[in-house]
């Protein structure tokens, strides 16, 4: 019998995690980066699952057909879960979109999962070339060069999608900020969000002027689709 989805939970309904869907999100358990703003630390262990089993998400999941547009995988890092690609088949049957959140941990899945996809969130942590302060923020070596080829693998696969970047100042300076988008912008990214990190773990609530004016404005410049969140 095939793997089935380790689910971490089940949100049954969102205006916010797909850009002009109403979805349901699945949580997928297990995610190897210790990032110190996570907001779900709940699901970083693989073993540890307390979400509905699969099977009830998709005995679920007909009953909202017509209520919602998309089923939107999130984690953890759902990428790392060989039964990923089966669960999107799987809603794509009732006639659903398939969105994605994901850190770019594994490009050889991301890549494997791109042409079931109609669209990706993908967060970046720091700029493409920075791999200190990618370690910095994810506790793991090697993220930078994962990030930066999972960028380049959903550019060149043309899905919609949007680049975003949790940002604290204890992480990631101003000019960090406009590093990192610099270089979205040249690799041909166009949507890009910053996510002002909220109070997590150890690390206290941003000033209310980070990122400075200036920054901002360079960040709009850079995208033609250019969000600010502050949770």
């Amino acid at each position: 019998m095939p793997a089935s989805l380790r689910v971490g939970g089940l949100t049954r309904f969102t205006s916010i995690d797909y850009p002009g869907k109403l979805s349901a999100v699945v949580f997928v358990q297990g995610c190897p980066w210790r990032c110190g703003y996570c907001h779900n630390p709940q699901l970083q262990a693989r073993d540890e699952a307390a979400g509905p089993s699969w099977s009830e998400v998709m005995a679920w999941l007909p009953r909202r057909v017509g209520l919602i547009d998309a089923v939107v995988f999130s984690g953890g890092e759902p990428t790392l879960d060989p039964a990923l690609g089966d669960a999107m088949d799987e809603v794509r049957t009732l006639g659903l979109a398939v969105g994605l959140h994901s850190a770019g941990i594994s490009p050889r899945r991301l890549r494997e999962l791109l042409p079931r996809l109609d669209w990706i969130g993908l967060d970046v942590k720091a700029p493409l070339d920075d791999e200190p302060a990618h370690r910095r923020i994810t506790g793991v070596a090697g993220s930078a060069a994962a990030v930066a080829e999972s960028v380049r693998a959903v550019l060149d696969a043309g899905v919609a999608s949007e680049m975003r970047t949790t940002a604290h100042p204890a992480l990631l300076d101003d000019a960090e900020l406009r590093h990192l988008a610099d270089g979205l912008a040249a690799q041909g990214a166009t949507h890009f969000a910053l996510q002002v990190a909220r109070p997590a773990n150890h690390m206290s609530a941003p000033p209310a002027d980070y990122p400075a004016p200036a920054t901002l404005a360079h960040l709009r410049a850079a995208f033609p689709n250019f969000s600010l969140r502050r949770e």
